[in-house]
């Protein structure tokens, strides 16, 4: 019995919906569904955005690379949910789960930079708009998102060699639906809190300083608003705000309350509940937040849609 306890780990088990037995098929078509349609919203913007010139703008870069961002990460944890749901034995080898939660973290850690630069980019159309095509040219716009990708990188780097180097030698009981830090922490065998500091050092790396970042911008923003002496270019100004702002909150909420709470208020149910909304969840209403309320995009869509129907000969 002991030597099966030592036995080394080769694949996890998902539990995460265990509980729903019942559920599961209908979750499966739930979760389809929405994710098809979160697919498709987002291939309407990234390909409205490269068709019309009208929206090569800085705004609307960062806007397509969002959407390529949570495009991606959903695919990398959505399409196995779903083949889990529907399987009788629900199971990721070591290395998938590696993969897994390396390429989540490298795209929602560079999710994260890239809402700061987004904020950074409001605050230079907005404090600075004389220089603006100057301070956001394109050669600054790929080296900002190529600036995020990198921080995502390296923060994934560092946090899944540090968890998957512990040993894992008892359970392989997941309780989540997929390779999230939290729950495979607690599967390690034994674990430094030195290690544990680190992965929360890094948390706070990927979240709380680019939430500060966005904090200083919109201090300035909203100063500068302020001084606007005309009410209808008080409004014009914070609704090309408004959008982001709203993604913001929901993505740092959620984030902070899984990554920067302590330990001891870990929750497998809540972590599930919360887990689905931002993997399933916010990549469907992010689109539509800044699409729907955006006049510019919705004129290019129509425009996009005469055009295909109507193609000049």
């Amino acid at each position: 019995m002991e030597w099966v306890n030592e036995t080394t780990v080769r694949e996890f088990i998902f539990l995460g919906f265990s509980s729903l037995a019942g559920l599961q098929q209908l979750l499966f078509v739930i979760f389809l569904l929405v994710y098809l349609f979160t697919l498709g919203t987002n291939a309407i913007i990234i390909s409205t955005i490269v068709l019309d010139r009208a929206l090569h703008t800085p705004m609307y870069f960062f806007l397509a690379v969002l959407s390529c961002f949570e495009t991606c990460y959903t695919f990398v944890i959505v399409p196995k949910m779903l083949v889990d749901l529907l399987a009788q034995k629900k199971t990721i080898s070591f290395l998938g789960c590696t993969i897994q939660m390396f390429t989540f973290l490298f795209l929602g850690c560079s999710h994260s930079f890239l809402l700061a630069v987004m904020g950074y980019d409001r605050y230079v159309a907005i404090c600075n708009p004389l220089r603006y095509t100057v301070l956001m040219g394109h050669g600054m716009c790929v080296g900002l998102v190529a600036a995020a990708c990198a921080g995502g990188f390296t923060v994934s780097l560092v946090t899944t060699s540090l968890i998957f180097h512990l040993p894992f030698h008892s359970s392989n009981q997941l309780h989540h639906f997929f390779c999230d830090i939290s729950p495979v922490l607690k599967l390690a065998s034994h674990h430094s809190r030195l290690s544990q500091l680190v992965i929360f050092m890094l948390g706070v790396f990927a979240l709380v300083i680019p939430l500060l970042l966005i904090l200083v911008s919109y201090i300035h923003i909203i100063s500068a608003i302020l001084k606007i002496q005309s009410s209808v270019g008080r409004y014009k100004a914070f609704s090309t705000c408004a959008s982001h702002l709203i993604v913001v909150t929901v993505h740092y909420g959620c984030a902070s309350f899984i990554y920067l709470r302590p330990k001891s208020n870990y929750s497998s149910s809540q972590d599930t509940l919360i887990s689905v909304s931002y993997t399933i969840l916010t990549p469907l209403f992010n689109p539509m937040i800044y699409s729907l309320r955006n006049k510019e995009f919705k004129s290019a869509l129509q425009r996009a849609i005469v055009q295909t129907s109507y193609p000049v000969n």
